[in-house]
């Protein structure tokens, strides 16, 4: 993850240069930064102007009212700075935006709120193996005010744009600000978390199939595999665990940024989020029991494998004895001259042995 991460900070200042050749004119404010992926001024639910900078959108929302959405990705401290000196954004929050990696959350400034979700997207495999990345993990931050919107991505997955078309083609919806663009991000989210727990569990019913079969209780399963998938789970419940509390206290606690209207369908996104933690937590304690069961599965193995040792070794022993005692060359010794004494004493040790090893199998060491 760290090469392609690096492979991507390399190559993106070219790339954005391109994307501002072809999507942006020259009269763009100078405090515009090259990682402004789009930005626009939006009224009564419908985009009014395009490819402006943030300065001029801004201009436009003060002077004639609407909002501005502003998009980002992968900004740099530099490339914020003239966006965050625009919109008034408190510098902590700022700091978090660019550096990124945080925590999800929900905080509360003077005038904007800024909000951090965790993106996830399940990476497909043909074969589950010790090695499998299973989820990839994003981030996208919202800078929530009265007329503008603000949001900053990180890494490769969780792209607004297809979520940008959509709410165009619902104005009704659109017209109700900046927080409807903050429900629409967060239901896109949680969604997102929705269908990659599908795609988990069947990973996990893959895996528990493959340790209680016949073939696999044998070697004790792929304790390795199990692992890796329970790391991916781990890194999948620190996305969803944290937005609990940011979800809860936008559905339910009156905000000033957030419109009424709005703060109902942010019930709805809690509760599915609520639904996605509780399969989160039974993932992991069902691959806790997974895993314990695999190695309980090894230790059978070996208690056996180690039982047909300790039967044979104890079959080896007669023989062995015998030879033994009769190997020790004293001229008294029971039937040493008989003329069937030979074959009566290798008559007497396969008898024994015989006898050890079925009693041996009757009790299943063998």
């Amino acid at each position: 993850m760290s090469m392609i991460r690096d492979l991507r900070a390399a190559v993106r200042p070219a790339l954005r240069r391109a994307h501002n050749t072809s999507n942006y004119d020259a009269t763009r404010d100078p405090s515009v930064t090259s990682a402004v992926v789009d930005c626009a001024v939006y009224r009564d639910g419908k985009r009014v102007s395009d490819h402006v900078s943030p300065a001029h959108a801004m201009e436009r929302v003060r002077a004639e009212g609407g909002f501005a959405w502003i998009g980002l990705h992968e900004p740099t401290e530099r490339e914020f700075a003239g966006i965050a000196q625009e919109f008034g954004l408190h510098p902590l929050a700022v700091e978090d935006a660019v550096q990124a990696h945080q925590r999800p959350k929900l905080e509360r400034y003077d005038d904007s709120l800024f909000t951090v979700f965790k993106t996830i997207h399940y990476v497909d495999h043909a074969e589950l193996t010790a090695t499998s990345e299973v989820v990839e993990t994003g981030e996208v931050m919202c800078f929530t005010g009265h007329n503008f919107i603000v949001t900053v991505r990180h890494g490769g997955q969780g792209s607004l744009r297809a979520l940008r078309h959509r709410l165009q083609e619902d104005p009704e919806l659109l017209a109700k600000g900046p927080s409807a663009v903050l429900h629409a991000i967060a239901d896109q989210v949680v969604d997102g978390y929705l269908a990659v727990a599908d795609a988990v569990q069947d990973d996990i019913d893959e895996v528990e199939i493959e340790v209680f079969s016949q073939a696999t209780s044998r070697r004790g399963g792929d304790a390795g595999r199990i692992y890796q998938l329970k790391r991916e789970v781990l890194e999948f419940k620190r996305a969803v665990s944290p937005l609990l509390r940011p979800m809860q206290l936008l559905s339910e606690r009156p905000m000033r940024l957030v419109d009424p209207d709005i703060q109902k369908y942010f019930r709805d996104v809690a509760d599915h989020l609520a639904r996605v933690n509780e399969q989160v937590l039974g993932f992991d304690d069902l691959l806790n029991s997974i895993l314990q069961a695999n190695l309980a599965q090894a230790t059978v193995a070996q208690n056996e494998d180690m039982r047909k040792i300790t039967s044979w070794a104890a079959i080896c022993a007669v023989p062995t004895m015998i030879a033994g005692i009769y190997g020790m060359n004293f001229d008294y010794m029971p039937e040493l001259h008989w003329r069937f004494g030979y074959p009566m004493v290798l008559a007497v040790t396969v008898g024994i042995c015989f006898t050890i090893h079925r009693g041996f199998k009757r009790n299943g060491w063998l």
